[in-house]
């Protein structure tokens, strides 16, 4: 196993775990920018009003895309195993 071949995985594995986290981190950010704005127009500043629908939006979208990012995870693992005898030589 080469120094190339060992960087390949590190960033295919990078990619993979942007790209998993990808949905969830972007609704996130989304719903929190959201929350902010309805805080600034409204003048509540109330810390559970920004934590209760972060926590509520991460969940349905981990629920929404549970089956897509374990397909990606697997897809990746799949791979990497199956790779392993080319990776031995």
């Amino acid at each position: 196993m080469t120094i190339e071949m060992v960087t390949e995985i590190g960033r295919q594995a990078i990619e993979t775990t942007i790209l998993v986290s990808a949905p969830i981190l972007g609704l996130s950010l989304i719903v929190g920018l959201l929350v902010s704005t309805f805080q600034a127009m409204t003048q509540i500043n109330d810390a559970t009003l920004t934590f209760v629908p972060k926590v509520l939006a991460i969940f349905a979208a981990t629920l929404l895309f549970l089956p897509w990012m374990m397909g990606v995870l697997i897809a990746f693992m799949t791979q990497l195993i199956t790779s392993i005898p080319t990776l031995i030589h």
